[in-house]
């Protein structure tokens, strides 16, 4: 069962297209509005595994203060504002669409940030480091954007973006630090990292893969009706990713080292798209089913851009050196 999840795991850039096929034609062929009920327990599932492996006290560390400066100033004072610009742009008449893109902005990193960072030869204990401040700053911060950014145009319920955001964040991050002390005390250090925490990522595969099933069913039978509006949604992720791309090579080229860079742009570019996708779902009603299929399309851009990107490291940034 393990070695299932493992390897499921490591073949996102396959799994999650295959869900989103067997979530449409599941959505075709039956309601699926019973599916709604499973939300908070993917949600959960798919947050709390990753929590139990992450390193907070890492945040204390030191030694690549610029990096992780220059990681969060494009997180929250740059990529929020461009998704906001290409949504009034392509979603002007369906705020709902726009939504989806902001969120998929908002809330960085996820435990791919570490493991695509290590894919590339970067840095990962400043991918540590930038994972767990960006998930905290995100959190706290995307109440306030989606309040002062799309209040206009969407009804925001500011208490249950908040009530939703403890849910599946703070909730999952205390349970999650409370089972890793319980583990290291019982277990030691060593059993831990060698036999227990590697489970924990396939567990959070579950749950991403269970949510982004519900958030195609749900939307299965519009998409049906106009098939054009997969295209309509998957033009402005792509100019939305191809910018952050951009931005942040050419930031951590400039003015970081080799594996700082690459820890920038995985620490920028990797959305924490699970967390923006259960807010979608439980904060916004049914209108919120049309949000989470934007932020559902892009978990096939963010993972099969990651995957190439890596092919690309060594041309964008030069070989490691070896010394």
């Amino acid at each position: 069962m393990w070695r299932i999840l493992i390897a499921i795991n490591k073949n996102l850039v396959l799994a999650i297209p295959a869900t989103m096929l067997a979530g449409f034609v599941c959505g075709l062929l039956v309601d699926p509005a019973f599916m709604k009920s499973l939300i908070i327990p993917f949600t959960f599932l798919m947050v709390y595994p990753m929590m139990v492996t992450l390193k907070i006290r890492s945040v204390l560390e030191g030694g690549d203060t610029r990096a992780q400066l220059m990681t969060q100033a494009i997180n929250f004072l740059v990529i929020p504002f461009v998704a906001y610009g290409i949504g009034r742009i392509f979603f002007a008449e369906r705020p709902f669409l726009a939504l989806g893109l902001l969120l998929a902005s908002l809330v960085p990193t996820s435990g791919m940030t570490i493991s695509w960072t290590g894919f590339a030869k970067g840095n990962l204990a400043a991918a540590v480091k930038m994972t767990v401040v960006g998930l905290i700053l995100g959190s706290l911060l995307t109440p306030l954007y989606i309040r002062f950014l799309m209040g206009a145009q969407v009804d925001v319920d500011m208490v249950s973006v908040m009530k939703q955001i403890l849910v599946v964040v703070f909730l999952p991050m205390l349970a999650g630090y409370a089972t890793q002390r319980w583990a290291l005390k019982r277990y030691g250090q060593k059993v831990f990292q060698e036999q227990i925490a590697p489970r924990f990522p396939g567990l959070s595969t579950i749950g991403v893969l269970g949510i982004v099933f519900i958030a195609i069913a749900l939307k299965a039978r519009s998409v049906a009706d106009s098939p054009a509006l997969l295209i309509t949604i998957l033009i402005p992720l792509l100019l939305l990713y191809l910018c952050n791309y951009l931005l942040s090579t050419l930031v951590g080229k400039a003015f970081l080292p080799r594996g700082d860079a690459i820890a920038l742009v995985y620490g920028t570019v990797m959305r924490n798209l699970s967390i923006a996708l259960a807010v979608a779902m439980n904060a916004f009603g049914k209108a919120g089913s049309e949000a989470a299929l934007v932020i559902a399309l892009a978990y096939i851009i963010q993972v099969q851009s990651a995957a190439w990107y890596v092919r690309l490291t060594d041309k964008v940034f030069g070989a490691r050196s070896e010394s």
